[in-house]
């Protein structure tokens, strides 16, 4: 699957049940005399890590490996410096490559270092967990956490390549293949109710993680997010419709202080936006259930415990998606079409707040 910037081939996204052909997939990135750094978190260094390195040592000169420890906690600065260290002890110039070889965190961190090093190297990006195969290692969107207001320093760098090795998705905790979920789920809502209505009728094949059905589940999703990306690679337009769930899910990601995962939050974002299409009668009540039932089923959350709505309003206002003073909010115009609108008032953000915090909301 080819994804082009400014009508131009930009990279390939491999879709491959194992690594076996990952040699033939860097060969044309003119790699033999180059070195590679291999970015792992502990857990994708622990699991991959010496396969992918014996792997890639015949594809060039050196590769080594800069390992940190996982967790949203350390994509940082703090680890990107030490990240640029060794890079710089390993004489790292202009011409090599980074590895990604992990999720969000991972991919995110490892595109920032890679925009950011000698004014920019290449990076490919392996990505190991189904929300960064379906979302954060397509598009070139990067960055790290800043005193926990999330992603909000970052740039927009475009891998070289993209290899996803489906079955390292069998191995996946459950509760990290529903956060992935809800990415996919948000796809469907946004622009493709067709693909939505057979995540809901091919749930059991699914869950089962029968490689046919994750095969066509991945691959349905990155054509979503590849078709939006083509027309607007640096979100002035509808890339923004990606945002779908982000706005209260960022909000709530902070709140819980990281305690749920990433797609639980848009999961409940998502819960919330679906509820102010519906108040606003462009959706019926009937597809607003349907979409939160949809979420249940993959064992996501639409409600959250333990927060103030107001306290989810005033965070939604720091959030980078702020657009002179207004909150730039992606709303449902019908099931499978989005639309961005700066017209949300506080009294609104409140409602559809109180709504995900399960409290009664009267007339």
């Amino acid at each position: 699957m080819d994804v082009k910037k400014d009508g131009q081939f930009c990279y390939h996204i491999y879709l491959e049940p194992d690594f076996a052909k990952l040699p033939e997939a860097v060969e044309p990135l003119n790699i033999k005399e180059r070195k590679l750094c291999i970015v792992a978190d502990s857990t994708t260094a622990e699991l991959y890590g010496a396969e992918l390195k014996e792997i890639l040592k015949e594809t060039c000169t050196y590769v080594s490996m800069f390992v940190f420890p996982a967790g949203e906690v350390n994509k940082t600065l703090n680890t990107v410096r030490d990240l640029y260290e060794h890079l710089i002890l390993e004489k790292f110039d202009r011409k090599d490559m980074l590895v990604a070889l992990g999720g969000g965190v991972v991919g995110d961190l490892t595109g920032f270092a890679a925009a950011t090093y000698l004014r920019g190297i290449g990076f490919i990006q392996i990505p190991t967990t189904l929300l960064s195969q379906v979302d954060s290692s397509i598009g070139g969107k990067t960055g790290v956490d800043f005193d926990a207001y999330k992603n909000m320093v970052g740039a927009f760098h475009m891998p070289r390549l993209v290899y996803m090795n489906l079955n390292v998705l069998k191995t996946l905790p459950d509760r990290q293949f529903s956060c992935g979920m809800g990415e996919i789920i948000k796809h469907g809502l946004i622009q493709d109710s067709d693909y939505l209505e057979k995540l809901s009728t091919y749930q059991r094949e699914i869950r089962e993680k029968n490689y046919a059905a994750l095969l066509w589940m991945v691959a349905g999703s990155c054509k979503v997010k590849r078709h939006v990306v083509e027309e607007d690679p640096t979100e002035q337009g509808i890339r923004a419709w990606l945002n779908f769930g982000h706005t209260i899910g960022h909000s709530v990601e902070k709140l819980k202080d990281f305690t749920l995962c990433h797609g639980e939050c848009v999961a409940i974002g998502c819960a919330a936006a679906a509820w102010m299409s519906w108040k606003r009668e462009l959706i019926s009540e009937k597809e607003k259930e349907a979409a939160e039932q949809l979420l249940l089923d993959y064992q996501l959350p639409v409600r959250v415990k333990g927060l103030k709505p107001e306290d989810i309003v005033k965070t939604t206002k720091l959030d980078k998606k702020m657009d002179a003073g207004k909150v730039k909010f992606v709303l449902l115009k019908k099931i499978g079409e989005a639309f961005v609108t700066r017209d949300v008032e506080d009294e609104e953000l409140l409602r559809a707040s109180r709504y995900v915090c399960g409290e009664e909301i009267h007339e």
